[in-house]
């Protein structure tokens, strides 16, 4: 199976992992500490993968521009996520009041898919470069992609909006992902820029979409779970050949 064949599988996967963290909101089948567990294992795996793996390698494609470019990734995703969006933060939305208005909706909704883009451009990128680097990547993206799924489609329903358009929400996000797989194949040789983009988009969305919500929680469970996430993301690196 080739690189690009195993990226367009595993972007299907996350998209389909976006779909499933819907669901969980509009069925209301599953425990939240489930979900809470999920965001902290992803936090802590995502930092280490970006520091790790994904800046290192940025600044060994890009040289001096990468740094640059890895900010400029950072900021993209605060843009679209914060400057242009009046209210919105990463878990479940427990304040429908404040969300009645549908365009609020909407634009955060619009900053998770540019979110989701460079998760799925993240993918290929690592793919791009190497099989051991994609497949780091997809696993720190596929940690993150059901508390995506449960954000957009919990924002969604505070904006006033039903199932139905909660879950409409959800698979545009998954869409957003392929995209980002796709796109970033047509422009290979600009894998360079891509990843340094991706990981700047990466660490945003460990530290500043995840740990807030972790470090919302009381207790020592939730923070332990991000070590945990780095030691899998360690783990992962010592057994694995690059």
């Amino acid at each position: 199976m080739t690189n690009f064949t195993l990226s367009l599988l595993l972007g299907l996967a996350a998209a389909v992992a976006n779909i499933v963290g819907g669901l969980v909101v509009v069925q209301r089948h599953w425990e939240r500490r489930f979900l809470k567990y999920f965001i902290a294992l992803g936090s802590g795996f995502m930092l280490a993968a970006a520091l790790l793996e994904m800046v290192p390698e940025s600044i060994e494609l890009a040289g001096d521009r990468a740094l640059a470019l890895v900010l400029g990734g950072y900021l993209l995703v605060h843009f679209f996520e914060h400057a242009i969006t009046a209210h919105f933060h990463f878990g479940e939305e427990t304040h429908p009041e404040e969300l009645i208005r549908p365009s609020v909706g909407y634009t955060a909704v619009l900053g998770m898919l540019i979110h989701n883009f460079f998760d799925g451009a993240a993918i290929a990128s690592g793919f791009i470069v190497s099989s051991y680097l994609g497949t780091v990547i997809f696993l720190a993206v596929f940690l993150h992609k059901i508390p995506d799924g449960f954000t957009v489609a919990s924002v969604m329903l505070a904006a006033g909006r039903g199932p139905r358009r909660a879950l409409q929400a959800v698979v545009l996000m998954g869409v957003g992902t392929l995209a980002g797989v796709g796109v970033m194949w047509l422009l290979q040789a600009q894998v360079a820029y891509g990843l340094a983009l991706s990981a700047g988009a990466t660490l945003y969305v460990a530290a500043s979409d995840l740990m807030p919500e972790v470090n919302r929680e009381p207790g020592i469970l939730m923070p332990l779970w991000v070590f945990v996430g780095v030691a899998l993301m360690l783990l992962f690196k010592h057994l694995v050949p690059v």
